[in-house]
């Protein structure tokens, strides 16, 4: 059974801006999610950066993964 979080548009303002502070766009966030076996659409990734959809723990754990932060800093407790 998959886990989700709410939609939170600060969630996903802090994951927004992890990613640009790794200086990547949302392109390449998801091709790199897809070839660790995340499968996101890139409209997908952007609705949980603009905080509409639901984001998984797996893809949380995933994006934790790639952009090398905790997941208190993509929850926007703490600053890379």
């Amino acid at each position: 059974m998959r886990q989700f979080l709410r939609p939170s548009a600060t969630i996903g303002q802090h994951i927004r801006w992890v990613r640009k502070c790794r200086k990547m766009t949302q392109d390449q966030v998801v091709s790199q999610l897809q070839l660790a076996g995340c499968d996101l659409s890139r409209g997908t990734y952007a609705k949980i950066e603009a905080g509409i959809r639901h984001i998984s723990l797996e893809e949380l754990q995933a994006l934790s993964r790639l952009l090398e932060v905790d997941y208190n800093t993509l929850l926007g407790y703490t600053k890379p």
